[in-house]
C-alpha cells in the first residue's frame, strides 16, 4: 500500500518494517504530533507525550461507554466482523471504568507479586527443559522451540487449559492479533473472526466444565468470584481469558526473538552478557526498549485535547508510537546504542496508566528464565541464518530464528 506523505513513516514499506527507528527520529524532529491520513490517526512520537497521554482520562480505549458510533462520528464495524468485536470489546484492555476497574480487580488477584513469584520455579524448570531439547537437537528454531512454548504453557496452566487442548491457542492468537494491525485486510479480518468464534466456543465449553468440576486455576477463580457477588458475565469471562492468553505471550515471544537477534548483531554485548549473567535483569529491560515488541497503541479522543498548540478534536484517534518513545534522546542517552548495563531505562513497552500490563512481572520472569537457560546451557548459540521479519508493524516480531551451537 503506497503512502502519499512527506513522512518516512510508512508502516507498509518493507524497508521501514526492517528498521523503523530512523523514521521515528525524523518524525520526532518534525514536531510533537502529526496527522497521518492513510490511517486517519494523529501520530505521537515523543516519550513525554506518549507517557502523559497514556494517563490522560480524556482519552479512552473505547468510546462506547459514553457515545454511540454515530454520536462519535464513526462508522460501526461491519456485521460480519461481530464475533471479533464481541470478543475484543468485552476484554479489560478495551474497556474503561467502571467496567475496566471491576474486571481488572478480579484478574489482579491472580497476578499478585506473591502469586507470580510462586510461578518462578515452574517457569525456570520449563525454560530449562525447552532449552535442553534445543541443545540436544544441536539447534533449531528459537521461536518455535523456546520462545513460543514457554509463555503459552505458563498462561495456559494458569487458566487451566488442559495440555491436550493447547495446540490451537497460538494460531488463534496470531489470527486475532492480525486485526490490531493498521488497516487490516479483509483476509486478516476473516481469519480474526473465525479464530474469535472458535476460541470463544472452546472457552464457553471449558467454563461450563469448570462450573461442574472447579479446579485450582484462574477460570475456576473467576467463576467463584462471580458466584460470590463480583459480577462477571460469561462474555467478559471469555474475553478476559482470550486477552490474558494473547497478551500473556505475544510480547514475551516477540521480545525473546527480537532480543536474541539484537544480541547476535551486537557480539560485544552478547559477550559481556555471557561473561556476567548478573546482567540478565537489565538486559531484559534494555532489549525490550531497543526493539519494542508493541510498536503502537491507539486511543480515542473522548474530550478535545491540545498538543503543542494543535487542537485534536473529540472523535479523533491518537496513535502512540511506543517504539519511537523508547528511542527518544530526550530520555535515553544514545538511544540507538544497545547497552545491557543501562540503568536509567523508563521504557514504556508495558504501557502505563490504568492499562499498564497486568502481566508485566510474569513476563519479566519468563524472559529472564529463558535467557538464563540459554546462557547456561547453550553458551555457543549462534544464528544459523538471517531471520525473516513478519510483515507486521504494530506487533513487531520474526517469522522464526534459526540457531545452531557453535
Amino acid at each position: 500500500m503506497a503512502v502519499a506523505s512527506d513522512l518516512a513513516f510508512d508502516p507498509w514499506d518493507p524497508a521501514f518494517l526492517a528498521d523503523p527507528y530512523p523514521a521515528y527520529a525524523e518524525l520526532r524532529e518534525q514536531g510533537r504530533v502529526r496527522y497521518f491520513e492513510p490511517t486517519d490517526q494523529w501520530l505521537v512520537a515523543h516519550h513525554a507525550d506518549v507517557s502523559a497521554l497514556l494517563r490522560d482520562r480524556r482519552l479512552g480505549r473505547t468510546y462506547l461507554h459514553r457515545f454511540s458510533h454515530e454520536e462519535f462520528g464513526r462508522t460501526p464495524p461491519p456485521p460480519e466482523h461481530e464475533p471479533f468485536h464481541t470478543l475484543n470489546d468485552h476484554g479489560m484492555l478495551d474497556l474503561e471504568p467502571p467496567d475496566h476497574t471491576r474486571i481488572r480487580r478480579l484478574v489482579s488477584k491472580a497476578f499478585t507479586p506473591r502469586t507470580v513469584e510462586r510461578l518462578r520455579p515452574y517457569v525456570r524448570t520449563l525454560a530449562d527443559e525447552l532449552v535442553a531439547g534445543l541443545v540436544e537437537a544441536g539447534g533449531g528454531d528459537l521461536l518455535r522451540d523456546v520462545a513460543e512454548p514457554l509463555p503459552v504453557a505458563v498462561i495456559a496452566e494458569m487458566l487451566g487449559i488442559p495440555e491436550s487442548d493447547r495446540a490451537p491457542l497460538r494460531p488463534w492468537s496470531a489470527d486475532i492479533c492480525g486485526m490490531y494491525e493498521l488497516n487490516p485486510s479483509e483476509e486478516a479480518a476473516a481469519k480474526a473472526v473465525r479464530a474469535s468464534a472458535e476460541f470463544s466456543d472452546y472457552l464457553r465449553d471449558l467454563i461450563a466444565e469448570r462450573r461442574k468440576n472447579p479446579g485450582d486455576d484462574l477460570i475456576s477463580g473467576l467463576i467463584a468470584a462471580h458466584d460470590e457477588g463480583d459480577r462477571l458475565t460469561e462474555q467478559e469471562m471469555i474475553s478476559t481469558c482470550v486477552l490474558l492468553l494473547n497478551a500473556g505471550h505475544e510480547a514475551t515471544v516477540n521480545s525473546t526473538v527480537n532480543g536474541w537477534w539484537a544480541l547476535f548483531r551486537h557480539p560485544d554485548q552478547l559477550a559481556a552478557l555471557r561473561a556476567d549473567h548478573s546482567l540478565v535483569p537489565t538486559a531484559v529491560e534494555e532489549l525490550m526498549r531497543y526493539d519494542t515488541p508493541l510498536q503502537l497503541f491507539e486511543r480515542w479522543v473522548l474530550d478535545e485535547i491540545e498538543i503543542d498548540g494543535r487542537v485534536i478534536p473529540r472523535g479523533a484517534e491518537i496513535a502512540m508510537l511506543f517504539g519511537s518513545a523508547n528511542h527518544d534522546p530526550a530520555v535515553f542517552a544514545d538511544p540507538s546504542r544497545l547497552d545491557l548495563t543501562r540503568r536509567d531505562n523508563p521504557h514504556i513497552s508495558f504501557s502505563a496508566g490504568i492499562h499498564y500490563c497486568i502481566g508485566a512481572p510474569l513476563a519479566r520472569i519468563e524472559l529472564a528464565a529463558s535467557m538464563t537457560a540459554l546462557l547456561e546451557r547453550a553458551p555457543t548459540l549462534r544464528p544459523a541464518a538471517d531471520p525473516v521479519r513478519k510483515p507486521n508493524f504494530v506487533i513487531r516480531g520474526l517469522e522464526g530464528l534459526a540457531v545452531e551451537l557453535g
